[in-house]
């Protein structure tokens, strides 16, 4: 008999079922080796991943070692699915751990460079030079004379000194009352600059430093300063940042006022932009993060750059201490009484910069204090005060100021304003001399794009007597056609009704040439027209003129000169004036400089400058900054005059002119000359022995090809090509090859090399036994 057994199950629901079984689930407890991810981001790294009852544990040290910033709670090990904010997901194929973090848990990145180039440590040789300019002046009422300014400088590792100094002579009818004949002296001075510390040392004639609101004065004395133009790659001032966040890599491009400034690619996590922006006042950036499926986010900041401020942290100060010097550009040696000055300036933060200057003497004592402060991207603010004591008599100055620059339009106010008997270093020693009681100016421009620019200038002086003077001026400038331009000016004082009026248009020509045509009225109602035609002396070298004729009441103005520029000198030559007084003038300028046991003359050196030298091989060709200065002389040197104290100029020889046997290890060299002083800079050339050899055997026939040559003097092996020849580098004046040949058979030969030869030459054939 047959049993039949029925079972029911109820009916569930599909939301009731229990999910499948993860992957993770599904396999037992084990140890993993996973490549991880973070954000889409691959770290490059494989990590010890422990999974125990489908939980995923990982030590946190893994995580802290790329630089994620973990919650405080976490302890040394992390639960991965029980961590707030972190999503994590393993690939079981791949063999990866993708984990997803808030952005700001990953480690901030700094993109971009705060310096303008890379630092290069500034160089000078031993040696001396002497700039002079000879200028002499025929005119018909006042007589001849004969001026010759001249500067020595002497330089070394220890520093700089100069002298600077005139010599006059006049001639004809002036010359018995000529109580200025003779030589006179400027200025004496030693000074060193430490590119290491940013400091310059200075002894001798000098000028104090100061501030926008206090006044320097010539010292024969000592004198100490924070000089940052020793270091041209620092920038000093406050510069804007960038700052955002990315979730997955991406890359971020920066705009500043509509202009592509950069790209970088960034990781995920917070970025932080560092490029400098080069302009100064008022702007706009446009961050523009782009991640890998095209998608973009475009973040508008504003920012306002001022050179006016120091960075957090920066100090710029001078202090120096000496005698007032009297009489200067008038007495060789006269001094004063002994005086000190010092000035500072420290960037308590990237938006204030704190000011303060002291000034003392017998019968004075002087202090103030100041600042600068940005408003947002709303211009910068600065103010000072001063106080005084001068024989018993006290004083305050406070000065006031405001600038704001932008693309479309800029506005400058200042005020200064002194009170009772205010007095400093510039009055103690100068009985002829006081200062006025009040300043005001206010000066704006306006860009009008292709209408050209406004200027409008306001001055205010309120002098010592209680006299005022009170300026007004307006400028327009407008491009014309190609590069034609037009400028208007007119300008007059207040309480007067009269206008003085300038009109000018200026038309350049081909061959550097330009003509301008003005049209003035002056403030007494006279009018007088002008044409001029000059064309500049070209950069290499070579001849520039100036015409003028100028039209109105009294005698017709007449100009002409002429100047040609040698790569030696400059000299120049020209006659002005109308048919009552006639100037004739002549004008010779350059440099002599002694190095190396060598003189070279050049046009004038007003800063550092350096001698080539390419181991006594003439007629190389120089090039500095990719441009060509000339070529190196029978010594083998070359001045160039054009070098800028501290820049990191690249100097470059053309090998192409040397003889083939000369080898040169190095054709380009980056130098930075310190200021004011010259540097020797060498590019080693070495003469190789070098010859072509054609080696045969007994009956004249090329030896086999690819047979080993050994030179014995040198130990140099070489291998022997077509028709028998073989290239040898290291010769002597006698040599002897040995030369191994098929089959373990060998061979010998000798030579003597040729005693001067600027080819390489062919030797042979020898004939080898």
């Amino acid at each position: 008999m047959g049993c039949c057994c029925l079972v029911f199950i109820p009916r569930v629901d599909a939301g009731e079922l229990p999910p499948p079984p993860t992957s993770l689930e599904a396999m037992p407890d084990a140890q993993l080796y996973l490549q991880l991810l973070v954000n889409q981001m691959d770290t490059g790294k494989v990590i010890v991943v422990e999974q125990r009852a489908g939980q995923l544990y990982m030590p946190a040290a893994d995580l802290q070692a790329i630089g994620m910033k973990l919650p405080a709670s976490v302890s040394a090990e992390v639960a991965l699915d029980q961590l707030p904010g972190l999503h994590s997901e393993y690939d079981s194929q791949g063999q990866r751990l993708l984990l997803s973090v808030p952005p700001d848990w990953l480690p901030a990145q700094f993109l971009g460079n705060r310096k303008a180039y890379p630092r290069t440590e500034a160089m000078t040789s031993f040696g001396a030079m002497l700039n002079y300019d000879l200028y002499l002046n025929d005119t018909d009422e006042a007589g001849t004379y004969l001026a010759a300014w001249n500067e020595v400088r002497v330089f070394d590792t220890w520093g700089t000194v100069s002298n600077t100094g005139q010599y006059r002579r006049s001639f004809g009818a002036n010359a018995g009352n000529g109580l200025d004949n003779g030589y006179l002296r400027y200025d004496t001075t030693w000074r060193y600059s430490d590119d290491e510390s940013l400091l310059t040392y200075e002894a001798g004639d000098l000028v104090s430093g100061a501030l926008p609101w206090s006044n320097s004065v010539r010292l024969g004395g000592v004198q100490l300063s924070r000089d940052f133009g020793v270091r041209p790659d620092l920038v000093t001032y406050p510069l804007p940042q960038f700052a955002g966040e990315a979730a997955v890599p991406s890359s971020v491009d920066l705009f500043i006022n509509g202009f592509k400034s950069s790209s970088d690619n960034v990781q995920p996590g917070p970025y932080t932009l560092t490029n400098i922006p080069f302009i100064n006042g008022a702007g706009e950036a446009v961050v523009v993060t782009t991640d890998a499926l095209g998608r973009q986010v475009s973040t508008t900041v504003p920012f306002y750059v001022t050179s006016s401020l120091l960075q957090k942290g920066l100090s710029d100060f001078s202090v120096a201490a000496g005698t007032l010097r009297r009489d200067y550009a008038q007495q060789d040696f006269r001094y004063g009484q002994g005086v000190t000055s010092g000035s500072l300036r420290y960037g308590v933060s990237d938006v204030f910069t704190l000011e303060s200057h002291a000034e003392a003497s017998n019968d004075l004592t002087l202090g103030g204090v100041g600042g600068n402060v940005r408003l947002g991207s709303f211009g910068v603010l600065n103010s000072a005060v001063s106080q005084s004591r001068f024989d018993g008599r006290e004083g305050q100055q406070v000065s006031l100021g405001y600038q704001y620059s932008s693309q479309r339009y800029s506005l400058s106010y200042q005020r200064l304003e002194r009170h009772a008997q205010y007095a400093d270093l510039t009055v103690i020693d100068s009985p002829y001399i006081s200062l006025s009681k009040r300043s005001e100016q206010v000066t704006a421009s306006l860009n009008l794009d292709s209408w050209g620019s406004l200027g409008a200038g306001y001055f205010d002086i309120r002098a010592a007597d209680d006299s005022r003077t009170r300026l007004l001026n307006l400028t327009w400038n407008r491009p014309l056609w190609g590069n034609s331009s037009f400028y208007l000016s007119a300008n007059r004082e207040i309480g007067d009704s009269n206008w003085a009026v300038q009109a000018q248009v200026v038309i350049p020509f081909d061959l550097d040439g330009s003509l301008s045509m003005s049209m003035e009225r002056s403030t007494s109602g006279e009018n007088r027209q002008r044409v001029n035609f000059s064309r500049a002396v070209p950069g290499p070298g070579g001849v520039g003129y100036n015409l003028g004729y100028a039209h109105g009441q009294g005698p017709d103005y007449r100009q002409a000169d002429l100047t040609w520029r040698l790569q030696s000198v400059q000299l120049q030559a020209g006659v002005y004036g109308s048919s009552d007084a006639e100037t004739r003038w002549a004008d010779a300028s350059g440099s002599l400089v002694w190095m190396d046991k060598h003189v070279f003359a050049a046009n004038r050196i007003n800063d550092a400058f350096v001698v080539v030298s390419t181991d006594g091989y003439a007629k190389v060709p120089v090039r500095y900054e990719n441009q060509l200065v000339g070529e190196t002389d029978q010594s083998g040197r070359l001045l160039v005059p054009w070098s800028s104290g501290y820049y990191r100029g690249k100097y470059e020889i053309d090998p192409l002119n040397l003889p083939a046997n000369v080898l040169s290890p190095s054709v380009e060299q980056r130098v930075a000359v310190r200021r004011g002083s010259g540097y020797l800079l060498e590019f080693p050339l070495t003469r190789i022995n070098a010859a072509s050899i054609e080696l045969v055997d007994e009956h004249n026939t090329p030896l086999p090809l690819g047979a080993t040559v050994l030179h014995e003097q040198s130990g140099v092996a070489a291998v022997v090509g077509w028709d028998g020849l073989v290239y040898l580098d290291r010769l002597a004046a006698q040599n002897t090859l040995r030369v191994t040949l098929g089959g373990g058979a060998s061979c010998q030969v000798q030579f003597a090399l040729p005693e001067s030869s600027e080819q390489v030459p062919m030797i042979g054939p020898l004939v080898c036994r």
